[in-house]
Parts: C-alpha cells; structure tokens; sequence
C-alpha cells in the first residue's frame, strides 16, 4: 500500500485529462461523473479513448461488487471495447483480496497491469539523444506518425490508433505532443498536457523496430521539458505500462498505486 494522497491524485488526473482528449474525440462523448464511477468513453475505434474508472476512496467488498456491475452494465451499451482502469490502493484490504474473483463474476477480463506515478522532478535539462531529433506535432502528417507509433507498439490496427487522433486540434494546439526521429523518420512519441497544475504525461510509444535505444526515455524528457517552459508546473504524473515502468524512475517518478486494466469478457 503507498500513499493514498498519491493514489487518489492518480485518479483525479486520469479523469481530467481524460475528459479532455475525449471531448476533443468527440463532443458528444458520454462523459459523465456518477457516484464512484467516471465515464470518459469516446466509442472510438482507439480503445484507450474508451475509459471507465472507479473513484471511491477505501471501497470494500460489497460497495466493489457494486460498482463493478454497474460498470459492466455501461460497458455493455457501448458499440466498442474500451478499458475499465482500476487504482487498487483506492479499495480497503478485504476489496484488494476479492478483487480477482469479483471482476470475473461481474463479467469482466484481465487485460494487462499499470502504475500510477508521480514526482516533483521539473523543471528537466533540455534532452538529447544523439540518434535524435525532436519534432512538436502540429499537422496532420505528425498526428498520423504519432498514432502510427502507438499502434505498432500496443497492437493496434493503424486505423484504429489514427482514429483517435486525426484532425484533432487539442493535438496539434494544446497539448505538448512530441515526435523523436531517427535519419528523418518519426520512431518514438510522448506527450504532456497540463492538469489541475500538474503536467500528465500520455501515450509514450516506441516503434518495436527501435526499442531498447532509449528513444522513449528521450522523448518523454523533451514532453517534460515543454510541457514545463510552458506551463510553469513541477509536479507530473503518469501511469505507466509493463514496457514502461522501468523507464520512468529514471526521469525522477516514484511509483503509487498499482493499477488493472479490464476489459468486458467475450
């Protein structure tokens, strides 16, 4: 168990700039705040813009069981899959212990771990990377190879990931999205939007081919230090994957609260 303070400002940052990238997808978006639960669901073909979170702080057993058939049932009238991102340091100890079997029972299927993770790390020194040079996006052409990026390196169809990204102008305007290229060809991506004063670091990719080079630690610095010049702010969050969260206690993040991903079972 970490700091709760961490885990709930986990929680809150995932729901607000959730709420943003996913109005940007689309206005209409059902986007709402219901006791204990967050909807930011774009139904967008780019599964991550599909998102429900549990907000209870200290939720037991019975109040997860609760909360869990109730997000199954919204989950259920969407017309595409999305993820269900659950902070385990937000439940009580009999709710953590439960939490395997409870998700099973109320239809929903493991689909991959996460961390939350914060720190006071900024202002950053200005990266470098000898392989690289850094490019903000701000066209079309840039949205394009940053959603390819992702795709490659989460397993999605490239249309799926240029979905939930082309045309946006909170991309190419408001947020602090980063393109790292190698010899001229985009091969790492992140991103940083400020919120609630915080800068949020969001999808952090590396083509397969270039992994293992430290072009994604370079590129999230260089997300860092714009987002930083920009903004002012010194705290930043994230929440890491797997592939991720050795990289990021480089860069000065300490981890909070471990997080599931879900899906509905088919």
């Amino acid at each position: 168990m970490h700091d709760l303070a961490d885990s709930v400002e986990s929680m809150e940052q995932l729901a607000t700039v959730w709420r943003t990238v996913v109005l940007d997808r689309d206005p209409a978006a059902d986007v709402r705040d219901l006791p204990g639960i967050a909807v930011r669901w774009a139904d967008s073909r780019f599964a991550f813009w599909n998102c429900v979170t549990l907000t209870d702080v200290g939720a037991d057993a019975s109040l997860l069981e609760r909360r869990l058939k109730e997000t199954a049932e919204i989950m259920r009238t969407k017309s595409r899959p999305g993820f269900l991102w659950l902070f385990e340091d937000l439940l009580d100890d009999e709710a953590r212990a439960a939490l395997d079997t409870t998700a099973e029972q109320a239809g929903f299927a493991y689909a991959f771990p996460g961390t939350g993770m914060a720190g006071d790390l900024l202002p950053l020194p200005e990266p470098h990377h000898p392989d690289l040079t850094f490019e903000r996006v701000t066209t079309e052409e840039h949205l394009r190879a940053y959603a390819d990026i992702n795709s490659r390196a989460y397993g999605f169809p490239l249309e799926d990931g240029r979905d939930g990204l082309a045309g946006s102008p909170l991309w190419k305007n408001g947020i602090h999205a980063c393109l790292g290229l190698r010899d001229g060809t985009p091969v790492a991506c992140a991103a940083t939007m400020e919120a609630r004063g915080r800068l949020f670091v969001l999808l952090v990719a590396t083509d397969p081919e270039h992994q293992r080079r430290g072009y994604g630690e370079a590129v999230t610095r260089k997300a860092l230090y714009e987002g930083a010049r920009a903004t002012g702010s010194t705290r930043a969050t994230l929440h890491a994957t797997a592939a991720g969260a050795p990289v990021y206690p480089r860069i000065g993040f300490r981890p909070n609260s471990p997080m599931r991903f879900y899906g509905l079972r088919a």
